[in-house]
């Protein structure tokens, strides 16, 4: 808790993240500057940060702002590497990092770090849900509900922080450890940031970088990449699949989720108990399991669990069913690989919402999937081209392009037919019109509130 006491230390990006840090360095008694670019009326948090103590740059990055007397610069996990500020530390030799590595540096309690492109809030979720059960004193922070920094400081060692870590958040550690880590997949995402797939991939295996012996690394056995990756791990791996037997860890076998540890077999959970629905959902569940087991839970609290959650708000989220036709919101479906799951996950014909930020990727990989699948395409946001090019190229019947969420939802309350379901699955992330996916799926629920 000491070794940040007098350094003098940049804080970069206002937002959630960056404001907990400032406060929680300012707390360990660091000298903090914090900037934005934003204009000084645009950073409500300003006058908060100064009424502390803590320095506040607006406007702009000044010139003078990285210097050598700069011990340490910490990121918004979303700001990327290649603005002055950052080059300018990086060329002094400055560490440049994110609240995760501050948080890793003191946090007293064990770590669950739980990474992955997709399923990572559902099974996060699920595992706190599972350790609170079990009457573990737990707390869930991260890339969801709180900022590390805003819990780690009042951890104790008889806790747990479970926390959800996205692919910018891991680029910036360093000695960033977690007791138990966990990858449930990998596939092209954020590439707008990380330039290349192997950027991308380099920062999630950043999650096992600092593990030993003594930690556990929990992986698909599903998963090419995650195969690929277990002979560069030190700590000890237990797997988790739904397709086949794994030599340690987690399988389904017969219709049962068995345990298998040290050549011995339990049965844990019939998966017919599981209430969430669908093959994706299933490997989430099953890292989950794993998870928990590992971190001591009774299996009748694995259980019990496994038979009440319905899964999380924006994620394959029913909404409400009108005239015979359901509404589902998975606004958290920000790349193509999550929109598949959620074009898979139903039956029904489908009336497709898709749209948002243009990151120059194309969607043809989901090609087949909306042919088989989908009636319709409702397009919108900065990518809506993109998305009309698509479904022509899968014979799409209907596709039209609308400005917004909002309008996307009453066109699809004009097309969709008696049993068909319509869908918000972006497969895009929400920046070029909304600030977060949440916003989005909250808008997208209102608006399907407002229909009748």
């Amino acid at each position: 808790m000491k070794m940040y006491r007098d350094k003098n230390i940049i804080v970069i990006g206002m937002a959630r993240s960056g404001v907990a840090i400032a406060k929680l360095l300012h707390r360990l008694g660091a000298h903090v500057i914090v900037n934005d670019r934003k204009p000084r009326e645009e950073c409500s948090e300003a006058a908060e940060l100064e009424e502390l103590g803590i320095a506040v740059i607006c406007g702009g990055h000044p010139e003078d702002l990285i210097h050598d007397q700069v011990d340490l610069l910490v990121k918004n996990p979303g700001i990327p590497y290649h603005i002055k500020p950052i080059e300018d530390a990086i060329a002094l030799g400055i560490s440049v990092v994110t609240e995760v590595e501050i948080a890793g540096a003191i946090s007293q309690a064990p770590i669950i770090g739980i990474t992955g492109s997709n399923g990572k809030t559902t099974t996060t979720t699920l595992v706190g849900e599972i350790l609170k059960e079990d009457e573990q004193n737990v707390v869930v922070a991260g890339n969801i509900g709180q900022a590390v920094a805003d819990v780690v400081a009042d951890l104790t060692a008889d806790q747990w922080l479970v926390t959800e870590l996205s692919s910018f958040q891991l680029k910036g550690t360093e000695t960033f450890r977690p007791q138990i880590g966990a990858l449930l997949n990998i596939y092209p995402a954020h590439l707008d940031y990380h330039q290349t797939i192997a950027d991308y991939r380099e920062s999630k295996l950043k999650l096992f970088a600092n593990q030993t012996a003594e930690d556990i690394a929990i992986l698909n056995a599903d998963h090419e990449v995650c195969v690929e990756i277990g002979p560069q791990i030190s700590s000890r791996i237990y797997w988790f699949s739904r397709q086949k037997e794994v030599p340690q860890g987690v399988f389904v076998h017969e219709g049962w989720i068995i345990f298998r540890n040290d050549g011995v077999d339990k049965k844990i959970a019939p998966i017919a108990c599981i209430a969430l629905q669908g093959d994706c959902n299933l490997e989430n569940a099953l890292a989950a399991v794993l998870i928990a087991l590992q971190a001591g839970c009774k299996t009748e609290s694995i259980i019990r669990v496994l038979k009440r959650f319905t899964g999380v708000e924006h994620r394959l989220e029913f909404v409400k069913e009108i005239n015979g036709v359901k509404y589902i919101n998975d606004s958290k479906a920000t790349n193509a690989q999550a929109a598949r799951t959620g074009l898979t996950s139903f039956d029904a014909r489908i009336v497709w919402i898709a749209g948002g930020l243009d990151r120059g990727v194309t969607f043809d990989e989901l090609i087949p999937v909306v042919h088989s699948r989908v009636r319709a395409v409702i397009a919108y946001g900065e990518a809506k081209k993109r998305f009309s090019f698509c479904a022509k190229q899968a014979e799409v019947e209907v596709i039209t392009e609308v400005k917004d969420v909002v309008e996307a939802v009453q066109k699809a309350y004009e097309i969709a037919h008696h049993g068909e379901i319509v869908l918000l699955s972006p497969a895009c992330a929400s920046w070029d019109m909304y600030q977060t996916f949440e916003e989005r799926g909250s808008i997208f629920k209102q608006a399907v509130h407002t229909l009748e």
